[in-house]
């Protein structure tokens, strides 16, 4: 499942059921939820079903879960798994304040012990494929990602996925992928490379230097729906008009509305809008007014008058 597969990185605030859908259409393979709490889940399901939401369009889906405790990580996964998501995901690399202030996220590279008890528990616990998403390390003195790769190997993953930036890092800097190579050397399970693809020349190049198996897409997507297809067809691909970009920008808000409601969505989409805009001439208004925006129909309005 996870060889030669160009995969949407899960993001949180992103992610969701509508924006899977259009990279999907644009030729992505594989994609995740948004980052989920097992323990959210133990006690307050109610309030992460929305980010369960997955349809027949969106797969394969895997759904990618958080937390620290192998008891209940296995619990959840246990019930997520009775679910049509074609396979479980643990984040091992956000690097969210707040998440890592818990001992969760990228806090757990710092122990690879208790990561290992962790994917033990899961993976006995579901009849699903397993798979843990890292980072390079903690910190630039601790890059410890081969280590990890091959404790979740040992314990029953069936792939890892690298962002080759540490914790440290956040997103800033540049990701090193000579760490990706340095797990695909230590494991014998497909290893996924993500960090700075953002055309075919880069998924081409970190191919070539990590002989990693799949590839992952994160930030270079947002907005940009169309970079699967770029990268699956590059001879034939044609960017985006700003026509099609209105009608996408205008899909994507509907698709929201019908799943999450109107004030949600409006909200959610206007930094969606933002990143859309990115590289779009005169569209400086755009990005400026789509902050008032307040309903469906404003939104539909102030994106259709953005000259084509």
């Amino acid at each position: 499942m996870f060889v030669n597969k160009i995969i949407l990185a899960p993001m949180a605030g992103i992610t969701d059921l509508p924006f899977r859908i259009l990279c999907k259409e644009q030729g992505c393979d594989i994609v995740y939820t948004e980052m989920v709490s097992a323990k959210g889940m133990l006690y307050n399901m109610d309030r992460s079903e929305p980010l369960l939401v997955s349809r027949e369009e969106d797969r394969p889906v895997g759904v990618q879960i958080f937390g620290s405790e192998p008891d209940i990580m296995a619990r959840e996964a246990a019930i997520l798994a009775e679910r049509d998501f074609d396979f479980i995901d643990i984040n091992m690399g956000c690097p969210v304040p707040k998440i890592v202030n818990n001992g969760e996220g990228s806090s757990l590279l710092k122990d690879p012990e208790l990561i290992g008890r962790i994917v033990k528990a899961v993976s006995s616990a579901i009849d699903k494929p397993l798979t843990v998403k890292i980072r390079a390390g903690f910190d630039k003195d601790n890059i410890n990602a081969p280590l990890v790769a091959r404790v979740a190997e040992e314990n029953g993953a069936a792939a890892v996925a690298v962002h080759a930036r540490t914790r440290e890092q956040f997103y800033q800097g540049e990701a090193d992928w000579s760490v990706i190579k340095a797990v695909k050397d230590a494991v014998s399970i497909p290893v996924i490379g993500n960090g700075d693809i953002r055309n075919y020349a880069d998924m081409k190049r970190m191919k070539e230097e990590t002989g990693c198996d799949s590839v992952m897409v994160g930030r270079a997507a947002k907005g940009n729906p169309w970079i699967f297809k770029e990268l699956k067809d590059t001879e034939n691909f044609t960017p985006p008009t700003v026509f099609q970009i209105k009608q996408t920008m205008i899909r994507q808000a509907d698709m929201m509305r019908e799943l999450k409601g109107e004030y949600t969505a409006i909200h959610e989409m206007r930094k969606h809008v933002a990143w859309y805009m990115a590289g779009v001439r005169n569209s400086s208004r755009i990005r400026r007014e789509i902050n008032t925006v307040g309903s469906y129909e404003e939104l539909v309005e102030l994106v259709l008058s953005l000259d084509e």
